[in-house]
Order: structure tokens, then sequence, then C-alpha cells
């Protein structure tokens, strides 16, 4: 199927959280020969990441393609997200339109702002547990890598975006396919460091 997946990008966004989505997304687009992703932006402006790299988003809230799936990454601060009357409705009024709402890490802040999670179980990254559990109509799920209720998917911080878009692929298509995806990502964590040697 031709599925469109829509990458929300603001002022600060942190990088790998929709980078890594993006990567799996695309890889399964280009295996498939169907679909498309795209970066979706409130005006046309570069985007300036967390880290500094900068980004040129593809379509702005007014001239994007019908999506599917909407992805909200996080950031180290938030402001320029949570402070845009415009941007929130954008997200509510698309969360209403796609098969699935994603977010990873902190963008599930956004999702909390624009009233999506309400009665919802969620997750997001470790150090902004204490700021989403301050919603009491969200059931927060601190340790789970990533959290489907209903048509809303959040998840853990930056590299948990990953296994996330894994997830979803396999629920778009089928896990065989997410497998082709993983490996053709070579996406096998095995991070070093994790026991004295």
């Amino acid at each position: 199927m031709n599925y469109t997946y829509g990458i929300y990008l603001y002022q600060g966004v942190a990088s790998l959280d929709f980078v890594g989505p993006y990567e799996a997304f695309d890889l399964s687009r280009h295996v498939l020969n169907a679909g498309q992703v795209v970066t979706i932006a409130e005006t046309d402006e570069p985007i300036t990441c967390a880290n500094g790299m900068q980004v040129i988003p593809q379509f702005t809230f007014d001239d994007h393609p019908t999506l599917d799936i909407l992805l909200v990454p996080g950031a180290n601060e938030l402001q320029a997200a949570l402070s845009s009357s415009r941007a929130i409705d954008w997200v509510q009024t698309v969360a209403a339109q796609v098969q699935y709402v994603t977010a990873v890490c902190t963008g599930s802040l956004i999702l909390q702002k624009a009233g999506l999670l309400q009665d919802k179980k969620a997750t997001t990254h470790w150090m902004l547990i204490d700021e989403l559990s301050k919603d009491e109509s969200v059931e927060v799920l601190p340790e789970m890598r990533y959290v489907r209720d209903g048509n809303m998917v959040t998840s853990q911080g930056v590299s948990a975006g990953i296994d996330m878009a894994l997830w979803l692929l396999g629920q778009l298509h089928n896990p065989d396919h997410s497998r082709q995806v993983r490996k053709l990502l070579q996406y096998e964590p095995a991070p070093p460091y994790l026991a004295e040697v």
C-alpha cells in the first residue's frame, strides 16, 4: 500500500528523533517501491536542529500531501513547538485524519499539549517522565521502549524511535517486511560499555 509518512519539524528538534524513523520509513518505501516520506514545518524556513544541523522542510502546513502516518519528534527545548498555537492546532487536525500518530522522545509532550494523550497510555524520554506524569489523565509507562494505545504510538528517547518505526512497519505491512528493513539498516543494537570488561 502507498503510505505517506509525514514528519513534523520545528526549530530545535532533535535530529536522530526524526532521522532514524525517516530512514526506516524510506527504506520500506524503497523495498516496496511505493509510498513517500515527507518533512513538514510551519514555514519553509530552514530548521536548525538541537545539535546545529540545518534541514530544509519539504512542505509546510499549507501545502503538504495527505498523510497516513504522522511522526512528532522531540527536542531538548520544546518552546518553539509548544508556544505555537498554529502548530498545536495543526497536530490536532492531522491526528484526526491519519491512521497512526507517533511520537519520539519529548514529542509525547507535544501530543499531550494537543490533548491527544488524554486517557491514553504513553511514554517519553526518561528525563521527562515526571513532566508527562503531571497530566493525571495520561497513564505513563516509563519502562516501555514504545507504547501503543489505539492509533497513538509513543516511544522513549532518541534511538527508541527506530524501534517504534520498525514495529509500525510490521503493523502496516508484516513482520517479515520490518525484519528486512531492519537488516538493511544493519540495526542490531549492541552498545559498548554495558559492563566492565
